[in-house]
């Protein structure tokens, strides 16, 4: 079967592929390309994401757990000024897990919460109830840099692109942004844990990838 523009717009859809028939509309097969490079820059990144993600979601656990002093800490919400809108996140987690059948235990309903719970720990609307313990979570952050916008922006940024990956949308447009998120991603893990962005190294795709698709496109 040929694997011509027809073929991409039965089984991908016209409205997912159109940005790149419309970029490219007298070469089809650099339109194909550019798709296809979309596909292997999501696979490549798919790597520092789930260690970014398992990363932020230990750090921050590890601290709430300190603070409240108990393994359940998530149960706290629901009862506390200022974190009740939490204790949504909460209630999604359980219902996952009894869903599926399982029993509910603090490490399954602490893997079931999602980026988006772990994120917003760090929005502005906590800062009162929560900075001053979750700032714990990055000891090697430069003091001087310290404060919670500085961890929660680049946060919010991770989170949105990890769900344009995550949902299959077009990320193979700015090289260069990706890049950068990329290397910011890997210095925030390194606030964290400052032996996460050495181990990551050796098994990380990402600039090799990203040095292939350069090259078959043509991008400097």
């Amino acid at each position: 079967m040929e694997h011509n523009k027809a073929f991409f717009e039965k089984v991908f859809s016209t409205k997912r592929m159109e940005r790149y028939f419309r970029l490219y509309p007298e070469d089809e097969n650099r339109a194909i390309l550019h798709y296809r490079c979309n596909l292997e820059l999501a696979e490549a990144f798919y790597t520092s994401l789930s260690v970014f993600e398992v990363t932020l979601r230990n750090a921050l656990s590890r601290e709430l757990e300190t603070m409240t002093g108990r393994d359940d800490w998530y149960v706290v919400f629901a009862n506390t000024p200022g974190l009740s809108k939490l204790n949504h996140y909460v209630t999604q987690a359980n219902k996952q897990i009894a869903g599926r059948h399982e029993s509910i235990t603090p490490s399954k309903v602490i893997a079931e919460l999602t980026l988006g719970f772990w994120v917003s720990l760090l929005n502005s609307e906590y800062e009162r109830l929560l900075w001053k313990d979750l700032r714990r979570a990055f000891p090697f952050m430069p003091k001087k840099d310290r404060q919670r916008k500085n961890v929660s922006a680049p946060l919010n940024t991770f989170r949105t692109f990890r769900n344009r990956v995550f949902h299959n949308e077009s990320i193979c447009w700015n090289l260069n942004r990706v890049e950068d998120i990329h290397r910011e991603m890997v210095v925030v893990m390194g606030w964290m844990n400052k032996d996460v962005p050495g181990w990551l190294q050796l098994i990380d795709r990402f600039d090799t990838v990203c040095a292939s698709i350069r090259k078959n496109m043509g991008w400097q």
